[in-house]
């Protein structure tokens, strides 16, 4: 299975202000584009077959090293990316929002937990909301690791790698979280997630 870069589901300029274009050229265009590029390089000399992207990354996970890097990093980005809309952001709509609710007490305790998350975890890395037991539950992992490996399924994911936002936002991450969440976030994609988890 080889692995292909993504088209945006969205303009380049569709995000601003939010997450600008010269973002986007270099975040998608040149760190996702170099993943894929040496995952395919080490997927060529590796002796694993897979159906899907997660069956992929599952497989990867179990050889680990450079291979799994790049595969995890290329389906953390593909997530990532369907986890932004233009027209996105603000409260939950849907399934999404009564799960919300019933786990987290709320859309504000789940934004707080989010950030919260996002904060905590040191260096470079991601904070995504799971569904793991039939519960959803705030994530965090760090480089290439992905809640897939831990059995849990992803319903969105922001990244926080500095790449992702210093152009944008500097060193302010919680901003950058926050404007994720209030300006970004893509609940219809959640909302398909949750179905399917």
């Amino acid at each position: 299975m080889n692995l292909e870069l993504p088209e945006l589901p969205f303009a380049k300029e569709a995000l601003e202000p939010h997450m600008s274009a010269n973002t986007l050229n270099i975040h998608h265009g040149k760190h996702h584009n170099a993943y894929v590029v040496k995952g395919n390089e080490l997927l060529a000399n590796a002796d694993i077959s897979a159906d899907s992207l997660e069956e992929l990354v599952k497989e990867t996970a179990k050889a680990g090293g450079a291979l799994f890097n790049n595969v995890g990093q290329h389906y953390n980005h593909s997530f990532f990316w369907n986890s932004l809309s233009a027209s996105g952001g603000g409260a939950p709509t849907g399934d999404i929002a009564a799960q919300i609710d019933e786990a987290f007490g709320g859309y504000e305790n789940f934004k707080a937990e989010f950030v919260a998350g996002g904060m905590g975890q040191f260096g470079s890395g991601w904070v995504w909301l799971v569904s793991d037991g039939g519960k959803l539950k705030i994530a965090k992992s760090a480089n290439a690791e992905t809640p897939l490996t831990d059995g849990a399924t992803p319903i969105l994911v922001c990244d926080v790698w500095e790449h992702a936002y210093y152009l944008d936002f500097q060193n302010r991450r919680p901003d950058f979280l926050g404007s994720f969440l209030d300006n970004l976030v893509n609940w219809d994609f959640a909302n398909k997630n949750l179905a399917n988890a």
